[in-house]
């Protein structure tokens, strides 16, 4: 399966978890961003490692190049020494030597274009990686911007209702103290007018010590109102009116409207 491919079905597979409410979509951006990096590290190791073959070869090729050298200056000494047969020998050698360096020259060419392109890829996947990165962390910014305001809109609206709410307690709140107010009010006109002075007698009205009491108060007023009007009149009306009924209970009542001893007004006549 190709790189591309796989990097598809993990994109996939976050993309059907992102569809539940309960993932958030921040954590599988920065999941995906993780299995990019590992991808790419594994891209990077690749375009190590064949770098490491290549410098292999490098060295291989060095070894034969001095090989050659060494064959041919073998050949040259044994044509100076008129050894033809040594010179045949070391040619020969040399020869077989080209052809190993040949076959490697192939494949150093080979690796080199192979490394070439696998820099280029890994140089084209960090950049997407790099892009993926700022974009994931754009989208995860707005994301949390996004979650805050609906956070705000949240409260608000439970603010909101709750305003409500409180709205309709703080009208009862004041319909109930208005009507306090009124029956207070009411109560302190009653209190002025006396209509409440008896509301602290029984419900069966006064009783009777306190009526006997009342009774005692209005006899004396009336005793006293009536000795004062007989002070008033002339002595010649007092008799008649005190003749009028038992002379024994009307005397005691004369002396009351006079100090004791006093004589009275028609014996003085």
């Amino acid at each position: 399966m190709g790189m591309g491919r796989r990097l598809a079905l993990i994109f996939k597979a976050k993309a059907n978890k992102a569809l539940d409410r309960a993932e958030d979509p921040r954590e599988t951006l920065d999941y995906s961003y993780e299995k990019q990096l590992e991808l790419l590290t594994k891209v990077r190791r690749g375009v190590a490692d064949v770098a490491t073959s290549r410098k292999r070869l490098e060295i291989q090729m060095q070894q034969l190049q001095a090989s050659a050298d060494k064959l041919q200056a073998q050949a040259q000494q044994a044509v100076g020494a008129s050894r033809d047969d040594l010179a045949r020998e070391a040619l020969t050698r040399r020869s077989a030597v080209n052809q190993q360096l040949a076959d490697l020259q192939t494949q150093h060419a080979q690796l080199q274009a192979e490394e070439e392109k696998l820099t280029l890829a890994s140089q084209r996947l960090q950049a997407k990686v790099d892009a993926f990165r700022t974009r994931k962390e754009t989208v995860k910014a707005t994301y949390t911007a996004a979650e805050a305001q609906t956070k705000i809109g949240e409260a608000m609206s439970g603010i909101s209702e709750e305003m409500g709410d409180v709205g309709m307690a703080m009208q009862r709140a004041e319909d109930k103290t208005q009507q306090m107010q009124a029956r207070a009010g009411a109560i302190d006109e009653l209190l002025a007018s006396g209509a409440l002075d008896d509301a602290s007698q029984p419900l069966g009205g006064r009783d009777d010590i306190q009526a006997e009491l009342d009774r005692v108060s209005a006899g004396s007023d009336v005793d006293l109102e009536l000795a004062k009007l007989k002070g008033e009149l002339p002595a010649g009306q007092q008799q008649p009116a005190l003749g009028a009924g038992a002379g024994s209970q009307t005397q005691p009542a004369a002396a009351e409207g006079q100090p004791a001893g006093a004589p009275q007004e028609g014996t003085q006549q």
